[in-house]
């Protein structure tokens, strides 16, 4: 009886076990680490993560944009749906950039400057995602330096966010002046 009880079960416990063990080995592996399709060049915190993930999420946009362009020419690459790629690209990432936005305005929170910062970065991006459209008349040459002019705003806006933080972190917390008890009244 004890072998056909350890014969039935053997087959589950093995199966629980295939289970149970690859999920408790990648709980260990899942320390918070920065989304590597939003920012892959990220190595610090929620900060670091958003100021990658603007450029890059520019450059999926761009990209998909400019197949556009060689698919249907400049004239034509927003006629009917043959623009429809970009602008899904733009929808979609101006979603996915909501969690790493968020993260990096909580993590700049004590620093008013910085998230004055992460405000105007955010805002930036989103213009630029939409001035990815050609403008009717505008040239070959003139088209490409106006997409390409955003990385180097980009590029100083995120240095001037770094150089806040860090500043913001080097400041001494504000001295607290201590009171003197109050004299009990003598009613």
């Amino acid at each position: 009886m004890i072998q056909f009880c350890h014969r039935a079960v053997m087959p589950f416990l093995l199966a629980l076990i295939a289970v149970v063990a690859p999920a408790t080995a990648r709980s260990a592996e899942t320390a918070p680490k920065p989304d590597t399709y939003l920012c892959p060049h990220a190595t610090g915190g929620a900060v670091d993560c958003f100021l990658h993930a603007v450029e890059h999420l520019y450059t999926m946009c761009r990209q998909v944009k400019s197949i556009e362009i060689i698919e249907f020419g400049y004239e034509k690459s927003a006629e009917g749906t043959n623009g429809a790629k970009s602008e899904y690209c733009v929808d979609k990432h101006r979603l996915s950039i909501t969690r790493p936005y968020q993260s990096a305005l909580r993590e700049a929170t004590p620093n008013r400057n910085a998230v004055d910062g992460l405000r105007a970065m955010y805002d930036l991006w989103q213009k630029a995602l939409a001035e990815l459209k050609w403008v009717p008349g505008e040239s070959d040459a003139e088209y490409k330096a106006r997409i390409a002019k955003p990385y180097e705003v980009f590029s100083e806006r995120s240095g001037a966010v770094r150089a806040m933080l860090t500043a913001g972190k080097g400041k001494a917390p504000p001295a607290t002046t201590a009171t003197a008890p109050r004299p009990k009244s003598a009613n």
